[in-house]
This record gives C-alpha cells, structure tokens and sequence, in this order.
C-alpha cells in the first residue's frame, strides 16, 4: 500500500467513525427522549434532557478518538519519514 492510500484509508476511517459517533446518538436519545415524554407527560423537558446528555457523551467520545486519530497519523508520519524513497519511473 502506498502512502497516499493509507492518509486516504486513515481519512475515511476517521469521517465514517466520527459520523457514526455523532448520528448515532443524536438520534438514539431524541427516539428515547420522545418515548419518555410520551410515557411521562413531560414534552419536551426529556426530549431536551436527553439530547443535551448525547452531546455532552459524544464531545467526550470526540475529543478521544481524535487523540487516538492523531496518534495515529503521528505513526503514519513517522513510518513514512524511515521508510526508504521510492524509485520514481
């Protein structure tokens, strides 16, 4: 695998994982949120209270995958610098 394919894997990697981390609660809290309010009798206060807790969790998830994600350029970086140059044709 050349280089650019893996910065390309790497980007991919990281838009669909951060997608995923920010779609995925967000609309699993406003479903909860709205089935409690129903249940409860409480429109919208649980709603709110629901979501607010899915952005405050996916901020946390956010912000350490992408220390992790950084590690991990910083490796890709630092692999490219040892390896040997290419013969260019």
């Amino acid at each position: 695998m050349t280089n650019d394919q893996a910065y390309i894997r790497l980007a991919m990697r990281i838009f669909a994982d951060f997608g995923v981390s920010t779609a995925v609660p967000a609309v699993l809290a406003a479903l909860g949120g709205k089935w409690l309010d129903a249940r409860y009798g409480t429109a919208p206060k649980l709603l709110i209270a629901c979501l607010a807790a899915a952005l405050a969790l996916t901020a946390l998830t956010i912000v350490r995958k992408a220390r992790r994600y950084s590690a991990e350029y910083q490796r890709l970086i630092a692999s490219e610098s040892k390896a040997p140059p290419s013969p260019e044709s």
